[in-house]
């Protein structure tokens, strides 16, 4: 049993002590929150329960505390000590630190991951650019963030789908076949213009260019109309093709492609008529517009156009439904920032379809800048446009940059810093714990060659030469990483679990620059083998997470 878990049963169990010893009233206490005190000299972990339970026990939080502590005679407890108004601060014995130590190398790549829950479903929706144009920085920093969160939510035991939207219908891929039929008609010396909402990147002529090598002039005495039709699907392959790809090498991976044709019309028109059927609906203006005020969006919606063609939000009222329909207990969205005033009337047709609005979670990411030499990078030095996901990824690598992206929260703008990317120091943060972790392989290769077996039984170390404070904080911190995990997913912050390896890989640097682990005491070098062990795994799990690599070498 984990440290935590041990030391929060023995509270609660106190607390039924207390209650059967006449210290305490019977009530409906608080759950029981443990902390890690900043300061070592506070303990090892510390609780305001009593503090917390003072409106429930109608007694001051020092007595609250008193009949706790009176009650904690345990063999795995030191002390426990009361502290300012009402704090608890928890002192721990050595052999149940050890125990952490015994658990993350007998769980080994599952440490800090939870039981499968089947029945806990959530789909994360993310990325979903529309397929004409290649992937760009602000993509990347969803995808990486996306992708991170749904292996955070299956570490933390659920049940999860990565879906992505394929924006395949309506006036941007016939833009997309527009801006690419003008450059193959460019390419013929006839002159055309690419259209006022059409696609001006360096893709869209190496598309045009890619038609022409392949077929000619043979689509010039085409009809406009069939000869679009053609361009469209041809460009739209190419595209989504390209994007999947782009996405597999940043380590990004979907359990499902969503096709928004799929949803033209019939799902649509079936989204519809189940609002017109409750009322949600109403025709104005030759359009007919959702009630969308009733549920506190700022105004009411169209969904069908004068002329009947489906606005934007229709067909995502039908994607919606398709998502709710397929059962899953939670819906999460990540999209871009420009989307927030969309949150609401997404909601609000959700609830007019009698749904419940509460399953869908919409996380907002905010804007990426580049900086390079300390100064804003906005264009590619290839193309003039902007900086695709695929010349970051060239310039800085697929780890930092995933790292990079995920490090901060989503909410908050993000300054990339290439050139802190790009460095071999400590500075940089990714490359401060894959070093952590590629430093305990090459302890792995001194040992052999001092004459160490790497293939250990770890049941016969002599836990109790871990004495020294580097090693303890060491354990302690690999101790917090499965409560890390739960609490992150539940936040849905996937920068926490960043901000715990690069802790742990700190407190690891300072542990190897205090304690010789190679030596010719064989019993405190296994221990310290075991120890940093742990570590590795630990390292390795958490960047599993990131979905950022755990070299052995740098």
């Amino acid at each position: 049993m984990e440290m935590k878990e041990l030391l929060k049963l023995g509270i609660e169990e106190a607390l039924d002590k207390a209650v059967k010893a006449g210290t305490l009233p019977a009530g409906d206490y608080p759950e029981v929150n443990l902390e890690i005190p900043p300061q070592k000299e506070f303990g090892d972990f510390a609780t305001n329960f009593a503090m917390q339970s003072a409106r429930i026990a109608h007694q001051a939080p020092k007595m609250i505390a008193q009949a706790l502590v009176g009650q904690m005679t345990y063999s795995w407890l030191q002390r426990a000590d009361i502290a300012g108004a009402g704090f608890i601060n928890f002192f721990l014995k050595h052999d149940v630190i050890y125990d952490t130590l015994k658990a993350i190398l007998h769980a080994g790549d599952g440490y800090g991951k939870a039981p499968f829950r089947q029945e806990d479903t959530v789909q994360v929706e993310y990325v979903s650019a529309n397929p004409t144009g290649p992937l760009h920085v602000g993509h990347g920093r969803g995808a990486a963030y996306g992708s991170a969160l749904v292996n955070l939510l299956r570490a933390a035991g659920f049940n999860v789908q990565a879906e992505y939207y394929i924006n395949d219908a309506g006036n941007q891929m016939d833009n997309l076949a527009a801006s690419v039929n003008a450059r193959y008609l460019e390419l013929l010396g006839k002159a055309s213009e690419i259209p006022e909402n059409g696609y001006h990147g360096h893709d869209i002529i190496e598309t045009a260019q890619a038609i022409f090598d392949q077929d000619g002039d043979s689509y010039l005495h085409m009809a406009e109309a069939e000869r679009l039709e053609i361009f469209k699907n041809r460009a739209y392959e190419e595209k989504l093709k390209a994007l999947k790809r782009d996405l597999a090498d940043f380590n990004v991976h979907y359990d499902y492609w969503f096709s928004e044709r799929t949803l033209h019309p019939e799902a649509i028109r079936a989204a519809c008529s189940v609002l017109e059927q409750r009322g949600k609906i109403y025709e104005k203006d030759g359009a007919l517009w959702l009630k969308s005020t009733d549920y506190g969006d700022d105004k009411d919606r169209v969904v069908i156009r004068d002329n009947g063609v489906p606005t934007y939000l229709a067909a995502d009222i039908a994607y919606h439904k398709n998502k709710y329909d397929r059962g899953f207990k939670t819906l999460i969205n990540i999209w871009g920032a420009d989307h927030h005033g969309y949150v609401a009337r997404v909601r609000a047709a959700m609830a007019a379809l009698g749904y419940d609005p509460g399953k869908l979670e919409v996380l907002l990411l905010q804007m990426v800048s580049l900086f390079r030499d300390g100064k804003p990078v906005k264009m590619s030095k290839r193309t003039g446009q902007a900086i695709t996901l695929n010349e970051l990824i060239e310039e800085v690598g697929t780890d930092a940059a995933r790292y990079f992206f995920i490090m901060r929260s989503l909410d908050t703008q993000l300054d990339f810093d290439l050139n802190l990317a790009k460095s071999h120091s400590s500075e940089n943060p990714v490359y401060y714990i894959q070093y952590a972790h590629a430093r305990i392989y090459s302890i792995y290769h001194q040992a052999q060659e001092n004459g160490m077996s790497l293939d250990m039984d770890w049941s016969d170390v002599h836990w109790e030469r871990l004495q020294n404070e580097e090693e303890l904080e060491l354990i302690k911190k690999m101790a917090a990483f499965p409560e890390e995990i739960q609490r992150a997913a539940k936040e849905r912050a996937p920068h926490r679990i960043a901000h715990f390896a690069h802790e742990l890989a700190g407190l690891f640097h300072a542990f190897y620059n205090h304690c010789r682990i190679i030596q010719e005491d064989k019993e405190l070098e296994k221990a310290r083998l075991a120890l940093v062990t742990a570590v590795r795994i630990t390292i390795a799990n958490s960047l599993a997470v990131l979905g950022v690599s755990a070299p052995k070498k740098m």
